[in-house]
């Protein structure tokens, strides 16, 4: 194609996105999304604030937060599909101006994400090259977001199809990860069997009590952030009655088993005062958990093969990311929410100005190259403290949702898809959303604040609030009454029940 019929096509769909993404394709990406730096790395994160016990209750409680938030996503991505999910659906079932502050509070969540998994990516480099120079470091950032652009720049198909397949590198690790790490702690391998002995190191199973319990709840909030992704690609699957419902089922199980699996090996074979791991108090190269587990097993060579491995799964995780972030910011200029050039696509469908701005935002990497463990541990936080407002506003929008069709005369059976436990699972998510996002503050067993997790939790935060207000005040927005909710566009074919 020239250059003249190019743009004569990017005009004649200035901002349409093309339907190019496949069943199998919506659950790799959730599962892409999902399993990368938070199980890779933050994983030791966890073990490191918390100890044993008070990482796996962490991992447990957000994962079953997370299989409700994802189901009541699912009931709203099946009968409204759309790119802009949840924060148009907080536009359309809560008020305008929420749906304003969550769309960008969601862009800011993912976008900075990007330079998190690019961060992460040169700290598993450090492996293989512990002294690598700041030029090669900073170099390498440039060259990974480059391979991340090149990813999303072809084709949704494309960029699902590439996932796919990253993500399939990923299960495999991580079902490997657990095996190996089962056969270690009995014995089979790395010599005597290992029993409970790092559950009782020191202040061990629960280190720093409450508060530090707390602490790894937003490690683990973060490492299940993009789980819920599946509800962007609604906009571009071929059938998201049919796809939707499929991916959040699979999705949840496989990302559960892989992090509940992770933190019980980890908590096994590696002590919470182990210096390599990412949180712990020392000048020692951080390292992957895994990689830890496999050179203790007496496989220091298949260590070097999972370390690449994990490299190339945090990259998929970037990848995901990169499409979530861009479809954000197209759906927010679609909506007249942001400038309407982020709204217009190229020839294939891919909001290309959108996808520029990620790009933009994702040489933050290079400011963490100069700083490292330090800059990842408060992206980290940043990242899990709006994704929690993410979740605060599925929760919110799918109860008013669901309440909306019931009194204007529909039944839940007509739903193509049908989140469980209503009323209670979203009033139970948005409550415990709330309370894990709030007990930041609460002191340690020494009394003593950690100011430094405390500011990077909470920084993120005036995003939402001064988009919110400022959209309400301005546009003098209500919430919008129930009987008001425009339902139209709900696609309420029983037909198309799973």
């Amino acid at each position: 194609m020239s250059i003249s019929e190019e743009q004569n096509a990017l005009d004649a769909r200035p901002d349409r996105l093309t339907r190019g993404l496949k069943a199998r394709h919506m659950s790799m990406i959730a599962i892409g999304g999902a399993i990368g730096t938070g199980v890779f790395l933050t994983t030791g994160k966890a073990v490191s604030n918390g100890g044993s016990g008070s990482a796996t209750i962490a991992f447990l409680v957000i994962g079953f937060m997370m299989y409700l938030i994802m189901t009541q996503l699912g009931e709203m991505a099946t009968a409204m599909p759309v790119s802009g999910s949840w924060s148009t659906y907080a536009g359309k079932f809560v008020d305008p101006a929420f749906g304003f502050g969550i769309g960008w509070n969601s862009w800011f969540s993912a976008v900075i994400t990007i330079p998190t998994e690019i961060t992460a990516a040169n700290i598993l480099l450090r492996f293989w090259l512990p002294d690598l120079p700041l030029l090669a470091s900073i170099c390498i950032s440039l060259l990974f977001l480059g391979l991340l652009l090149v990813l999303n720049i072809v084709s949704a198909g494309f960029y699902g199809e590439s996932e796919f397949w990253f993500a399939g590198i990923k299960v495999v690790t991580c079902a490997v990860f657990i095996i190996v790490g089962i056969l270690t702690i009995l014995g089979v391998l790395g010599g005597n069997a290992v029993g409970f002995g790092n559950w009782t190191v020191e202040e061990a199973p629960f280190v720093n009590g409450f508060s530090g319990l707390m602490v790894v709840m937003v490690t683990a909030g973060f490492a299940f952030q993009g789980s819920e992704y599946v509800g962007i690609t609604a906009g571009e699957s071929e059938n998201p009655s049919r796809d939707v419902p499929r991916a959040i089922n699979s999705v949840f199980w496989r990302i559960l088993i892989f992090y509940v699996g992770t933190i019980v090996v980890i908590s096994f074979l590696i002590p919470y005062t182990d210096p390599n791991l990412l949180a712990a108090s020392s000048s020692n190269v951080a390292m992957s958990p895994y990689t830890i587990v496999f050179e203790r097993a007496g496989l220091a060579a298949a260590a070097s093969v999972v370390n690449a491995v994990l490299l190339t799964s945090v990259l998929s995780a970037g990848n995901t990311m990169m499409y979530g972030s861009s479809r954000m910011l197209y759906a927010l200029a679609s909506e007249g929410k942001a400038p309407r050039v982020f709204s217009r696509t190229n020839a294939r469908g891919i909001p290309i100005n959108a996808l520029l701005v990620s790009v933009c935002v994702g040489l933050v990497s290079i400011v963490a190259a100069i700083y490292g463990d330090v800059v990842l541990g408060w992206l980290v936080n940043i990242s899990a403290a709006t994704g929690f407002v993410k979740w605060l506003a599925i929760s919110s929008s799918h109860y008013r949702f669901r309440k909306a069709w019931l009194l204007q005369g529909h039944s839940a059976e007509e739903l193509p898809y049908r989140a469980k436990w209503y009323p209670y699972a979203p009033f139970l998510a948005f409550t415990l959303t709330v309370f894990i996002f709030f007990a930041q503050v609460i002191p340690g067993p020494g009394g003593e604040l950690n100011w430094s997790d405390i500011i990077s939790t909470y920084c993120g935060i005036p995003v939402v609030l001064v988009t919110w207000l400022g959209y309400k005040i301005v546009k003098r927005t209500r919430v919008i009454a129930l009987k008001d909710i425009d339902l139209s566009e709900v696609k309420a074919d029983r037909a198309e029940r799973l």
